[in-house]
Order: structure tokens, then sequence, then C-alpha cells
């Protein structure tokens, strides 16, 4: 009888919203930006130190993919993240001379230093549902007279970003330059070799920290989507909505800055499945919730508490600056919220706005949204377990 009252046009929109939705059932690992750490001794000697996924450069599985799972060559990328370290290490032997031919470290004058490989450390392969990290340490010396150096790394090894430190042991004096994100096909900008590197200005880091964390919710931020959007469910009353957001909101603050200081922290395999435990439950107790009650603000709290574990994970990779720790912090979390405000709104002009006030509104809409936000969110904590359950 209910869905008899709803228009024909009203049906098909209702339709169009729960079933065409760009969340991937199937959950993978994004690629993670290399970071690169260049350091430059009184000497002239290089060192120069890479953080990235062995598997995804073997494989031309960048940045751009947001599920490892869209690339061509994605069952190949599967195959090599379980290999043992000792299995992996020959596929990359093989890979090094175009690794070398790629990549560049350019003086001042425009001459190429030459780089060779000095080490190649792949860890154990661990948790598979988190990229496995290796190090690769490059080695080369640059000209005494060079005044600043420039790095490329190539769009087809990803997102990465890039820093410098200058050395001098016998003073006992290291200077480190500040992040440099690198997301196209260009050099980097120079890195200093004479003077003590200039800090980027406030408002620099402030922007830099803000729009890390708004990509870290939108578009990279799956489980989170689905998290808010599952609140967004629970009722489009401002209140209710504001009360579990502030609760998300200064829990994920609690916790990412505990877990940055090196406080407290827990392994990616604990996180990862309870996160989207957190996602099945919000969406189970929306079909049956009667109102906000202080139970549900206190799972929300605690469900925050895991989410800013999520967040620390990958700030962990970056870094914060020590000079400016706090103003990072809270900027990285502004650009989080402005991430979760985002979805919110957008959830409200296409859905709230237009149908949250009919009577059919948690019946036709409210229930079937829930019910399949909390099944993909089951499928991710059986996959996240990593014990073989979906093959």
């Amino acid at each position: 009888m209910m869905w008899k009252k709803v228009s024909g046009t009203c049906k098909y929109l209702l339709l169009f919203l729960l079933f065409i939705t760009p969340i991937p059932v199937v959950h993978a690992d994004v690629v993670k930006p290399a970071l690169i750490e260049i350091t430059v001794n009184k000497q002239g000697n290089v060192n120069i130190e890479i953080r990235a996924s062995i598997e995804a450069l073997l494989t031309g599985i960048n940045g751009r993919y947001k599920n490892t799972q869209d690339a061509p060559n994605a069952a190949e990328y599967d195959h090599l993240r379980h290999m043992s370290s000792e299995q992996l290490m020959p596929e990359f032997k093989k890979f090094e001379p175009t690794f070398l031919k790629k990549i560049k470290l350019i003086d001042n004058k425009q001459h190429e230093i030459p780089l060779s490989i000095s080490k190649v450390k792949i860890p154990e392969r661990g948790y598979t549902k988190v990229p496995r990290i290796s190090v690769i340490n490059l080695s080369g010396k640059v000209d005494l007279n060079a005044q600043s150096v420039q790095w490329y790394y190539p769009l087809s090894f990803g997102d990465h970003a890039v820093r410098l430190r200058q050395v001098d042991l016998e003073k006992q004096q290291f200077h480190w330059s500040e992040w440099q994100w690198l997301r196209n096909d260009k050099l980097s900008e120079p890195l200093s070799l004479t003077e003590i590197v200039a800090q980027k200005p406030l408002l620099t880091t402030i922007g830099n920290y803000i729009e890390l964390g708004y990509k870290h919710i939108l578009p990279k931020g799956t489980d989170h989507i689905l998290f808010i959007l599952g609140l967004f469910l629970f009722s489009i009353k401002l209140r209710p909505l504001l009360w579990q957001i502030t609760m998300f909101t200064i829990a994920h603050t609690i916790t990412l800055g505990l877990a940055m200081n090196g406080i407290f922290d827990l392994p990616a395999r604990i996180v990862q499945p309870l996160i989207a435990l957190s996602i099945v439950y919000v969406g189970v107790e929306n079909v049956f919730n009667k109102g906000l009650q202080k139970s549900r603000l206190i799972l929300v709290f605690g469900f925050g508490l895991l989410h800013g574990l999520g967040f620390a994970s990958m700030l962990a990779d970056f870094g914060m600056p020590k000079n400016a720790f706090v103003t990072a912090l809270i900027s990285f979390n502004i650009g989080v919220e402005l991430g979760q405000l985002s979805i919110l709104f957008a959830a409200y002009l296409l859905i709230g706005l237009w149908f949250g006030k009919r009577e059919w509104y948690k019946t036709l809409v409210i229930n079937p949204a829930s019910i399949i936000i909390a099944l993909i969110a089951f499928y991710w904590f059986l996959d996240r377990l990593d014990i073989g359950i979906l093959g």
C-alpha cells in the first residue's frame, strides 16, 4: 500500500539513488603515495630512501586507480602481494634497470646525477589488505659546487612526496626541507643544498593538511563515506545528526593525536575489520532505531576512536611537522570534517530535501539503503579478516 502512494517518477528516482552507487562492493587496497627522502652530506654523498609498494611498481598500478581491482592487471598485483619477500625480490631485480632509467636527480646546472641501487628491503607479507611498503635505497654523488637539486619520479610510478636533508656530521647539524607533494609528471621544485631551508609559511602548512584530510575522505575514503551516509540515514533532523557527527569528530581527533604521538595504536589487521563492523552496526541499527539514544552516541564515539586510528595509519607514513604539529593535526581534521560535510550536504540535496518528510521515507529509503550499506560493509569485514573466507 505504501509503494502505491509513491508517484512513478519518484519510484524511478528512489531506485536510482538506492542502487546506482559509486561505492565498490569489492574492497581492495588503494596505492599509497611513495615517500622519498634525499640525504646529502658535506662531501656530496647522496642517499635516497624510497618507501613504496614494489607490487604496484611492477604492475604499473598507481594512484589513478581508486581501487586496485579496477586496474587491468589486478590479478598480477594480487599474486605479487601474496608472495614472500624472498619470492618478490627476484621480480624486482628484473625491474631495476627500468626503475633506474625513469627516475632522475638533477642539479641546478642541469647535470643528471648517476644513481645506483644500494639496498632493497622487502618486508614479509604480513596483512595483505594493507599495501606492503618496501624500502629502496639509492646512492650517488653530487658536485660540491651544486646549489640545489631537483627530483623526478614518473607519474606512471604514482603520486609521491619528497624532501631533502642536509647533513653536517662535524657540526652535528641536520636540516630537513618541507615535504613537496607531487601529483604530476614534473620535476620537484629546487631543493637547496647551501642553506637552512626556510620553513613553509603557516598558511601553506594549513592548506596542505586540510587538502590531505579532505582527500582522505573524498574520494579515497570509501569506508568513511559509507559510515557518514549511515549516520545521515539515521535521521534527517539536524539535532540527532549533529550529536552523532560531534561525537564521531571528538573521538577520531583523540585517537589520531594519540597515535601520531606514539602513545596508542593498534595493528591494521585489527583496526580495518573493526571499522567495517562499525559500518555494519550503523546500517543495521538504522532499520530498528526508534530515536537517538545515549547508547547510540557512546557507540558512535567508540567507532570514531577506531576511524581515528585508520586516519593515523595514513598520516604516519607522511609524517607531521614537529614545529607545527598541532596546526597540522587541526588542519587535517578540518579537512576531514569538510569532507564529511560535503557527503552530508550532497545526501541531503539528493534525498533528504525531496523525500525526507514523506511518510514512506523510512520504508523505501532508509531501510533499503541501510541494508545495502550493512551488506557491503559485512563483505569488507570478511575480506579484511584475510583468512581466505572469500577466496
